[in-house]
């Protein structure tokens, strides 16, 4: 099955991209310090707290959804309460980031990005959970006291 590895794939992916992202933000805000720069009349040292602290946020949130993908992956299960709410933000983000990427960042960017996010649909939808049905026969059928419902049908 494409299941488990594309589950791998995904923790593997979030959680370079947390790595990534954490280190982008944390040598922003050492070179914003070092500048001693104000934007907009901003003290450069709070701008400087606050990329870092971005940083290790955003860095924290995306080893939790790659926790979140692993975990799937070992588990061979789909995600359940809130690992699936986690990765069904992981996937909004990816796509907000990706729509946002394309005028300054480039299509390439926006691929990558779509790449991701149809990673983490295809995790999120291989392991959907099958239907549930209420006893033998046809689900669709109208439910009666002979095929297992409690009330008949009137016509």
């Amino acid at each position: 099955m494409v299941r488990r590895p594309v589950a791998g794939v995904v923790a593997a992916v979030l959680f370079v991209e947390a790595l990534g992202l954490a280190f982008v933000n944390w040598f922003l805000g050492v070179v914003v310090d070092r500048q001693d720069m104000s934007l907009a009349g901003l003290d450069p040292h709070t701008m400087s707290v606050s990329s870092k602290a971005a940083g290790v946020v955003f860095g924290l949130y995306f080893a939790l959804c790659a926790l979140a993908a692993l975990l799937v992956a070992v588990r061979d299960r789909a995600p359940s309460g809130f690992w699936r709410v986690l990765l069904v933000t992981a996937a909004v983000v990816h796509a907000l980031l990706g729509a946002f990427a394309i005028g300054p960042l480039g299509w390439g960017v926006f691929a990558c990005m779509m790449l991701v996010l149809g990673l983490i649909l295809l995790t999120l939808m291989t392991y959907d959970r099958p239907a549930r049905t209420d006893g033998p026969g046809d689900s669709d059928a109208p439910k009666t006291p002979e095929n297992g419902g409690t009330e008949a049908v009137v016509s």
